[in-house]
């Protein structure tokens, strides 16, 4: 049966992914309004396929505050990552600057708000992406991040990027940990049915040394991630 929803899923996921990029390369003409619309339908569709399809119940333990606020979310596979425009409202997620060369979705990403991060450019970088991210709390838009910095298999805890605790201070936002358990049903050739859970922690405060928010941050994220067996 996964062999079979898998077969089914690639293909129809894909096919709208290619229909909905294509249409984002309009929607940047006409403006934010149109262009946020096609990419949270995008993850909408996604969302649509791994429940039908796939059979995957999705479960949300916890509510998001109001207010600016800096998320920081678990990352075991592609499904979190897809899943963030569905999740949030408008997020503007911090992510690898590699992914903005990918032609056609890099252009429509920037144009979105993703905010690039270019881990090995020293200070200048880290006063543009500060900049660009208090551009989009102006705009009344939440921020998104990947701490670990890069998809990690369920069962492990790596250390949170050195990046996140600069983010951190120089924001000045309370941060919003979120624990994800996505990798034993989707980060997988065969995508499995069962269960993905989100788990809201408690807001942690601004202006904490950089060891116990690295800490606290850390434990927060892990709470799902129990190692299969």
């Amino acid at each position: 049966m996964p062999v079979l929803r898998s077969l089914i899923y690639y293909p129809a996921f894909y096919g709208g992914s290619i229909l909905l990029v294509s249409a984002s390369l309009v929607a940047v003409l006409l403006g934010p309004a149109p262009l946020q619309a096609v990419v949270r339908n995008w993850s909408r569709w996604h969302r649509w396929c791994v429940t039908r399809i796939l059979g995957v119940e999705l479960v949300v333990e916890g509510q998001p505050p109001t207010g600016p606020v800096l998320y920081a979310v678990k990352h075991e596979s592609f499904f979190e990552a897809i899943d963030t425009p569905a999740f949030f409202e408008t997020p503007a997620v911090f992510a690898k600057r590699e992914l903005f060369a990918i032609p056609g979705w890099g252009h429509s990403a920037l144009r979105y708000g993703l905010i690039p991060v270019a881990r090995d450019e020293g200070a200048r970088a880290l006063r543009q992406m500060i900049a660009s991210a208090r551009e989009r709390l102006a705009q009344g838009r939440p921020l998104v991040i990947f701490p670990e910095g890069t998809r990690v298999p369920h069962g492990s805890c790596p250390p949170l990027q050195a990046g996140f605790a600069g983010l951190y201070k120089l924001l000045g936002l309370q941060v919003v940990p979120i624990a994800v358990d996505s990798g034993p049903v989707y980060h997988r050739l065969w995508k499995r049915s069962g269960r993905i859970t989100y788990r809201i922690g408690e807001p942690i405060p601004p202006g904490l040394p950089r060891e116990e928010i690295e800490a606290r941050v850390h434990s927060a994220i892990n709470a799902l991630n129990v190692p299969a067996g």
